[in-house]
């Protein structure tokens, strides 16, 4: 088998030598790496599972394992290496290392921000082999390969009797969200998605393998800004008995110029001062839907609730008495949650058609009316009719926060537990040149400075997994000079050479 796996490598590698390599952009690192030489590739083939596998680029295999959903200031790669074993990764970071090539960890890559440019050439680490999801026996756990994508855990963990708090999105991996905190369904009950954590196996800068828990420096580092410090080729969580399987949405649509009525709703009815019960949900998406009105951006409002068959009128009523252009309740289970809020694999969001899609994230504690009235007529004059932003939504995520608050601040590099709202204009068109880049990215900080402004704040508080890239360490990871040192301090311990420095780095 590996006599086998040599001499396919050692092919495709000659293939790409003489077809591929010619169309890649070599830098002064690239030319001592590997494209030119296929003796580097069977240096690493060797070290390697026989499930791994090697893309080059030319190849159709290639072209999906790179392939990003927001082609915005995104990395660049010369080469694919899908490891088979935990192990593999291991040896894919020493050799990176050998080399002086950058690396990066794909998996679902959903994450946009404009740091990634910043790789320009080497290996992308793409994880998706590495998908599992193993219950213990005592139903307590369960362990998670670092490649599993959320609905792959849900749909398991559901199956037996079993869930646990991960991202919404159908499509994302399971651990990407979590790196960064990680907001889900379930996270008024429990937190968020990382504070389930356990333990986990995790490759470091210098290529070693390493188990963390809680007695780990690091493991307060890995609750929030994780992507500056390893790759995290599986993980043991915290799962729950299903308490509910029930559950209900209501979709409610609005023409536009019941924005200050619908949000000032939201406060009163749902939010309540950070209130909001464990088991309701709002969300809302301003976007256009010609069907509902063809002049002007539509809110579609979702109310969400556990344990019920459809939502309770008391939550409703008072959206109801606004005025609605329309009103959909459904009931089902847990999973299909994705399905009506618009992002299971077969929506929109989960699809790679080689758009742009970045985010402008700010957390809010409420709904300023004044805010959202004017930044609803911003939105709506920049994306009706022919714009070529016709198809950017904005969305606000309102999960319940309390399992979230109920954990210490300070236990953990996600900074934000006190807020109650996620908003994030997302600015989505084909890609047509850095003068429409100049102009979304214009639109979107604009968008996010008349939210940030009205609330009060001195500082952005941006959610890393959505963040632009153009925010600052204190604005991804909190504002407290403590918060900042011990991040720094953990850096150069674990990763002095700045190998993770790709997504949203620390410094």
């Amino acid at each position: 088998m590996l006599q086998l796996k040599l001499e396919v490598l050692t092919a495709v590698a000659a293939w790409a030598i003489s077809s591929a390599c010619a169309n890649v952009p070599i830098s002064h690192d690239w030319t001592r790496g590997l494209c030119p030489r296929g003796n580097d590739m069977k240096e690493l083939a060797v070290k390697l599972s026989p499930t791994a596998k090697v893309y080059f680029p030319g190849s159709d295999e290639f072209e999906l394992a790179s392939t990003r959903w927001s082609v915005l200031d995104a990395p660049k790669v010369n080469i694919v290496v899908v490891p088979g074993t935990e192990n593999d990764v291991v040896e894919i970071v020493k050799f990176a290392n050998t080399k002086e090539l950058p690396f990066l960890a794909y998996n679902g890559a959903h994450g946009a921000i404009t740091t990634l440019g910043k790789m320009n050439h080497g290996i992308e680490i793409y994880l998706h082999q590495l998908s599992s999801v193993e219950i213990a026996k005592d139903g307590k756990t369960a362990t998670i390969g670092g490649g599993t994508k959320s609905k792959a855990v849900t749909d398991k963990l559901w199956a037996a009797g079993k869930q646990t708090v991960t991202g919404t999105c159908e499509c994302v991996s399971f651990m990407g969200p979590a790196l960064g905190g990680g907001h889900g369904w379930l996270q008024g009950h429990h937190g968020l998605v990382a504070d389930q954590f356990v333990s986990m196996n995790i490759v470091l800068a210098d290529g070693t393998l390493k188990v963390l828990d809680e007695k780990s420096d690091l493991w307060w580092a890995i609750n929030g800004a994780g992507h500056n410090f390893g790759i995290v080729t599986s993980v043991t969580t915290k799962i729950y008995d299903i308490e509910h399987r029930d559950w209900a949405i209501e979709t409610i649509t609005f023409a536009g110029d019941k924005v200050e009525a619908v949000y000032q709703a939201a406060n009163d009815h749902l939010l309540k001062n950070g209130s909001q019960p464990a088991g309701v949900i709002n969300w809302s998406y301003w976007m256009n839907n010609p069907d509902a009105d063809p002049n002007n951006p539509v809110i579609l409002f979702y109310i969400i609730q556990e344990g019920v068959k459809s939502v309770d009128p008391v939550y409703t009523k008072p959206f109801h008495d606004i005025g609605p252009l329309s009103v959909e309740p459904r009931g089902g289970t847990y999973t299909d949650l994705a399905a009506w809020t618009g992002i299971a694999l077969s929506s929109p969001p989960c699809q790679k058609a080689g758009l742009v899609n970045p985010r402008f994230p700010n957390y809010l504690e409420s709904y300023n009316i004044p805010a959202q009235k004017k930044a609803y007529d911003i939105f709506a004059n920049a994306i009706r009719g022919p714009s070529a932003f016709n198809h950017s939504i904005f969305m606000f995520e309102g999960y319940s926060m309390q399992g979230v608050k109920e954990i210490d601040s300070q236990s953990s590099a996600f900074a934000f537990r006190d807020e109650n709202i996620l908003s994030a204009p997302l600015i989505t068109y084909a890609p047509s040149g850095p003068e429409l880049d100049e102009k979304a990215a214009r639109l979107g900080n604009e968008l996010r400075r008349i939210l940030h402004d009205a609330s009060g704040r001195l500082e952005i508080r941006s959610y890393v997994n959505y963040a632009y890239g153009n925010e600052t360490p204190r604005q991804w990871y909190g504002t407290e000079r403590w918060r900042q040192a011990r991040l720094r301090a953990l850096k150069q311990k674990y990763d002095p050479k700045g190998r993770f420095s790709f997504f949203a780095p620390v410094a």
